[in-house]
Parts: structure tokens; C-alpha cells; sequence
């Protein structure tokens, strides 16, 4: 999540410190909204998981391996 808040911050000029509450508070929202196994999916990819990982995750839930 490092990576994303410092883009935020470098591509909108304000400190990391807003940066961090804005994708905070984006990513919180998505996963309220989002089924419950993508949840996990976007932790994965914060966390350095990556897009492979949710694909992977997609496909559990379309019931694709």
C-alpha cells in the first residue's frame, strides 16, 4: 500500500499523510461494497500480492481454477 499512497501523493502534490487517509478510505469503501471474497483480494494486491493473485481470486469465484 506504500507504493499506491506514494503515487497518490506525487500525482495530486499533497503530503503522504493525505495521501494515506485518501487511499484508506477508498480502499475501505471497496471493500464494503465488494463481495466478500474480493476483500481478501485487495488486501492481497496491498500487500504486494499483485494482479496474479486476483486473478487467481476471480477465478475462484467464477468458479475457474
Amino acid at each position: 500500500m506504500d507504493e499506491l499512497i506514494k503515487l497518490v501523493s506525487e500525482k495530486t502534490g499533497i503530503s503522504e499523510e493525505r495521501a494515506k487517509v485518501a487511499v484508506e478510505t477508498v480502499v475501505g469503501y471497496l471493500k464494503e461494497k465488494l463481495p466478500a471474497p474480493l476483500d481478501t483480494q485487495i488486501d492481497a494486491i496491498l500487500g504486494g500480492g499483485g494482479l496474479e493473485d486476483l486473478a487467481k481470486g476471480l477465478g475462484g469465484i467464477l468458479g475457474k481454477k
